[in-house]
């Protein structure tokens, strides 16, 4: 008779399988998200963008995010429709947004294809207003990039919650991890195939054809997911814990908004990740000029950066689930991402140096190690501070702030490179050094929001120094 009450997340194999099919998804979505990032220099030349522009693409990702708030409704159809209705209209509006960009980036555009003197029309009128010469290829790119992020970051949310049905109460963290360690290792595998690609086929649309494939495949893995997560539902019909969710409602937002703890986590996740995900964009082309490396090497030298996340990353998850401390790793994560980047700023790197090759080499490994330590103990800390009645409100109303960050902070840099090295005749180095120094700067208030966290957990005991693993 007790066999017979075990659902589908008790099989370890059915528990981990579906963390399999959500974590390649997210694989093949990181993989698009950073493709044209290694070949930042090349993108200039064949395109004729310049880094503002390139900043500004970057964070097109996140444009409607935060203009509509479209992450906020993205957590309303998740609590009302659920996972499996909301995977599925992420994976959709993915591959949508990935074939517009794919098209942008094309020769038959370029050439005058259907929509380029519409788009061409609309370049002009953001001229007029905003002063930016915004090339049609670049509109079309934000475009598409625009209705890719919005199906990136609502399938952020969406795994979020999954890995909580499936996982909560069992090792939650370590399955966080995983999935976060797969993503991450997406950023490598774009950094390791988008410049081969683009040197073999002499274009810079050659990688985005190839993620834009990978992502028809993360749909259908995602189509496969659906069954899993109906026959779980089948099986968990009834409990109590289920029973305990309630339809969405628009007061839940408030009763998010209104916690002063959900403020800090939000703030920490939006400084913290503003100075790792838009750093990646530049981190190539940095490297390039900081310490002299090509290009092809400087990717696969960043690559460590994912690669060291990606594998300590599950070993986080796996601790804190045991033994705890994940506010203490929080601090201790902002400190090494602060070093890391004060590295980049002010260290006198020297051209064709071991010693400086050296010095880089550890500063990207630290910010691996700092990119591992935050994350695995950031996502499992907010169901313990959160009712679940309103945790993909709560997931998504970060991620919305989050965002705000990570569309902002790539035009900034971008814009304090082209305005920074105004003077420097075109071929020549690029100084980062400003650009380095406002990634540090939302480090060190990481850092302040991080201790204010722990001081709250001491004073009202949240739990987050505890573990995970009851």
């Amino acid at each position: 008779m007790e066999q017979a009450k075990l659902s589908l997340r008790d099989k370890p194999s059915a528990r981990w399988g579906a963390l399999a099919l959500l974590s390649l998804t997210m694989f093949f979505a990181y993989m698009f998200v950073d493709v044209l990032s290694p070949v930042k220099t090349l993108v200039e030349t064949e395109l004729g963008w310049d880094s503002t522009i390139f900043g500004l693409y970057g964070g097109s990702e996140f444009f409607l995010n935060v203009f509509i708030g479209f992450l906020i409704l993205a957590g309303i159809i998740l609590d009302k429709m659920g996972v499996r209705f909301t995977a599925l209209l992420s994976g959709s509006f993915m591959v949508i947004g990935a074939l517009i960009k794919v098209y942008a980036l094309s020769a038959t555009f370029r050439n005058g294809g259907p929509g380029y003197d519409a788009i061409n029309s609309f370049s002009s009128s953001i001229h007029d207003i905003t002063g930016w010469n915004l090339p049609p290829t670049a509109l079309c790119a934000c475009l598409g990039f625009t209705l890719f992020g919005c199906g990136t970051e609502m399938a952020g949310v969406t795994v979020s919650r999954a890995i909580v049905k499936w996982f909560k109460g069992r090792s939650m963290a370590l399955a966080m991890g995983i999935e976060m360690a797969v993503a991450r290792l997406g950023v490598a595998g774009a950094l390791w195939i988008s410049p081969w690609l683009s040197k073999k086929f002499e274009t810079v649309q050659a990688p985005v054809i190839f993620c834009a494939l990978l992502l028809c495949i993360g749909l259908m893995l995602y189509i496969v997911y659906f069954f899993m997560d109906k026959a779980l539902d089948k099986d968990i019909e009834g409990e109590e814990e289920e029973e305990a969710e309630e339809p969405f409602k628009f007061s839940d937002l408030g009763k998010v908004f209104g916690t002063g703890v959900f403020w800090i986590v939000a703030i920490l996740c939006a400084l913290y990740y503003s100075a790792i995900f838009p750093f990646q964009k530049f981190a190539t082309e940095m490297l390039q000029y900081k310490v002299g490396f090509d290009n092809e090497f400087a990717s696969r030298i960043f690559s460590v950066f994912p690669f060291g996340a990606a594998l300590v990353t599950p070993l986080l998850g796996y601790y804190l689930d045991r033994k705890g401390k994940g506010a203490t790793m929080l601090i201790v994560g902002s400190i090494l991402m602060i070093v890391c980047h004060l590295t980049f700023a002010l260290y006198p790197f020297v051209y064709d140096s071991l010693g400086s090759g050296i010095v880089a080499m550890t500063a990207i490994v630290v910010l691996g190690i700092s990119f591992s330590l935050v994350p695995a103990t950031l996502w499992p800390a907010v169901p313990k501070l959160i009712d679940n009645k309103v945790l993909g409100s709560a997931y998504s109303a970060i991620f919305w702030i989050q965002n705000i960050g990570l569309m902002t902070v790539p035009i900034i840099v971008g814009s304090v490179l082209d305005s920074s090295n105004k003077g420097i005749p075109e071929g020549q180095p690029k100084d980062y050094t400003l650009a380095m120094l406002v990634f540090a700067s939302f480090g060190v208030i990481a850092l302040l929001m991080s201790l204010l966290l722990k001081a709250i957990d001491k004073k009202k005991q949240y739990g987050l120094e505890l573990p995970n693993v009851k």
